[in-house]
């Protein structure tokens, strides 16, 4: 916990002087075929500058009923006036809990799958490591900022 106060810290005044494009609401995940419980109730907030790839951070509420943080960096390689169907990258900090995890350095987890936007519906497909899940859905709403 105390290292993601520390993240979010030093991340808020960059963020405040350099004006994200898009502001995005995590609402929750759905574990496919899982071996174990999640909390699937993941609110979180996440901040995105839009440029030839988009850069994002964001703090939630993770599937281990922890507070985390993440930096990501995306890629919409389909896009039209209302929707959008790219990769993405990750680096997620599971306080505690990286241990959990195959591939890890301490709590700092990588992520990788697919994301796509509808409207202000998003949603990212995370492939799962084949023993607690088979894949994770997470879904939100996400607005551009003016």
């Amino acid at each position: 916990m105390r290292l993601a106060a520390l993240l979010l810290m030093l991340l808020l005044p960059s963020v405040a002087l350099a004006g994200p494009d898009r502001v995005s609401i995590l609402l929750g995940s759905e574990h496919f075929n899982a071996t174990e419980e999640f909390q699937e109730f993941n609110p979180g907030i996440i901040l995105t500058w839009e440029r030839n790839l988009d850069y994002s951070v964001g703090v939630y509420y993770n599937s281990y009923e922890e507070v985390g943080a993440l930096a990501a960096v995306s890629y919409d390689f389909w896009e039209g006036q209302n929707w959008a169907l790219g990769v993405f990258g990750a680096l997620a900090l599971y306080p505690g809990d990286g241990d959990r995890f195959k591939v890890s350095v301490g709590d700092v987890v990588p992520l990788a799958g697919l994301q796509g936007r509808y409207g202000n519906v998003f949603a990212q497909l995370i492939p799962g490591n084949g023993r607690t899940t088979d894949a994770v859905l997470a879904v939100g709403l996400t607005f551009e900022l003016p």
